[in-house]
């Protein structure tokens, strides 16, 4: 017999050793079998750390729709580009052995590749080499469904000519990571996969982790969306075509395990760690937001260090906190849906920014309402302080009017920021119109009338 749909967005197995809490189970259940059921996607998994330990682990939904097999936290599902990382800690400890340098240049390992005595490793794991990503599509192609191997790939795409000169401009590319992987087994004359299962995933007792090729009852089935439509079954990419760029499959509480032993250093030294984290800079000093294998940013302030994943079928989102102690891990089995991002920075804000909730429905309604009355060259003038109403002259609503008309239908708005200034609440905005995005810069009066609403152009 096949289950509700809302028994199974409340069904959960945690992993041996798991901590749950209740109070975390309170905030976050709730909230992400919403977030699940508006997506439309089978299902997502998400593991949060908490002061250095796993402290929640959940599945909500479908692992298999036509079987109908419920997710739980066991379902492995595919990481894509957070496999990224774990390259790089193979580098690294091939470093910290002496084997080879990161600034090493590509010719030292593969010499025949487009201009691999100007390109080093470090610039090949920071994607500032100028190598042409050979796999940009969101979606599955044709040429995916038939197996490849890492030599082939580089033969294809690292012989073509680079983007750039290396060094001076940061374009993504899944070519590099296939290379970094190539050079790694060269130098330790291991196999990647295993030299992984080996130095991390055991020792890490990360019993999930190893490569999708190799599929186990518990993985999580793929599936895609066309546009707005139900969730289609969709092929997998055939072997090859990802080593060391997306080759991995795991559980979130094994994903969180690698987290925690991040944030504590227990796999690398202190300077791997430094190397790993460090964002890279361009040759004219140009930042990137870019470390190796790692996104460098902040969430509203906190600093972050975050990855991606896609490949078919799946979306993966590993978001580190270093000064928290903390990480959050969202994974679901399905691509072309806009689920991963938003629900793993509200988790977050959640666990790390209990002081400053996000936005209740109610406040983005008053803002939508007020912006929708812009455009029309107008304002509910009691909602305004006296300095608002005089800012708000015919001029002001005239241009209003006609510069936000003009870029279409507003199609999303989320509060980005809230700080205190001036006995004031000062919040900013990010509003999405179909031709373009701009910013909201806000004040509102501790009676709740705004004393500023500018809509700034980015």
């Amino acid at each position: 017999m096949t289950r509700s749909l809302a028994a199974v967005l409340l069904c959960c197995a945690l992993p041996l050793g798991a901590q749950q809490s209740s109070d975390l189970d309170g905030k976050f259940s709730a909230k992400i079998g919403e977030a699940l059921k508006s997506s439309g996607a089978p299902s997502v998994s998400v593991a949060v750390v908490e002061k250095g330990r796993l402290a929640y682990a959940q599945a909500f939904g479908y692992a298999d729709i036509s079987k109908s097999r419920v997710a739980d936290a066991a379902t492995r599902y595919a990481v894509g580009s957070i496999s990224k990382q774990f390259t790089v800690a193979a580098l690294l400890l091939l470093e910290e052995q002496g084997k080879l340098s990161l600034d090493d240049r590509v010719s030292k390992y593969v010499p025949d590749l487009t201009r691999a005595g100007d390109v080093t490793i470090r610039q090949l794991l920071s994607h500032t080499s100028g190598y042409e990503d050979y796999a940009p599509q969101d979606y599955m192609i044709p040429e995916w469904s038939q197996p490849t191997t890492p030599l082939a790939v580089l033969d294809r795409w690292a012989k073509k000519p680079l983007n750039f000169d290396p060094g001076t401009r940061w374009q993504y590319s899944n070519t590099n990571y296939v290379l970094a992987g190539e050079i790694f087994e060269k130098v330790s004359g291991q196999a990647l996969l295993a030299f992984l299962s080996e130095k991390i995933f055991r020792p890490l007792e990360m019993r999930s982790a190893g490569d999708c090729q190799a599929a186990s009852p518990v993985d999580a089935a793929a599936y895609t969306r066309y546009a707005a439509g139900p969730p289609r079954p969709v092929e997998r990419e055939a072997s090859g075509w990802y080593f060391g760029a997306g080759e991995l499959c795991m559980t979130p509480s094994d994903l969180a395990r690698w987290d925690i032993a991040f944030l504590e250093k227990k796999v690398l030294s202190a300077r791997s760690y430094d190397e790993f984290t460090r964002e890279a800079r361009l040759l004219n000093g140009d930042f990137t937001h870019y470390a190796l294998g790692l996104q460098v940013g902040d969430l509203r302030g906190i600093p972050m260090l975050s990855h991606g994943g896609e490949v078919s079928g799946f979306l993966a989102s590993n978001s580190v906190f270093p000064n928290r102690g903390g990480a959050v891990i969202v994974l679901s089995n399905e691509d072309g849906v806009d689920l991963i991002g938003p629900l793993s920075r509200q988790v977050a804000e959640l666990v790390f920014l209990p002081d400053r909730p996000p936005a209740p429905d109610q406040e983005i309604r008053q803002v939508r309402s007020i912006l929708e009355g812009l455009r029309q060259g107008k304002i509910a003038r009691d909602l305004f302080t006296a300095n608002a109403r005089y800012y708000f002259g015919e001029t002001a609503l005239a241009d209003y009017r006609a510069s936000l008309t003009a870029q279409g239908e507003l199609k999303s708005l989320s509060r980005v920021n809230e700080s205190l200034r001036g006995g004031m609440i000062h919040r900013t905005y990010r509003a999405e119109y179909e031709k373009k995005t701009v910013s909201l810069n806000v004040y509102v009066m501790p009676d709740g009338k705004y004393e500023q609403f500018l809509v700034v152009a980015q």
